[in-house]
């Protein structure tokens, strides 16, 4: 089971909407506020991850991800 994973969160402002990235894993989310669109990416990324582990392409999709 994976326990740390150490990914980069971008958040920027468009129009009205905050909108987080994290790159590495292709993975995005949105909310009204800062704080949340923090919680969102977070819970975006857990539920990615877990997808991942689940379908045993985890450790494929991070070794992908360090080759960038």
């Amino acid at each position: 089971m994976l326990n740390n994973v150490i990914f980069r969160v971008e958040i920027f402002k468009e129009d009205d909407q905050f909108i987080a990235l994290c790159p590495e894993l292709n993975v995005s989310s949105f909310d009204d506020t800062v704080e949340g669109v923090k919680s969102s990416i977070h819970e975006a990324v857990e539920l990615f991850l877990e997808e991942c582990e689940e379908a045993v392409t985890l450790e494929e999709v991070l070794k992908v991800t360090q080759l960038r």
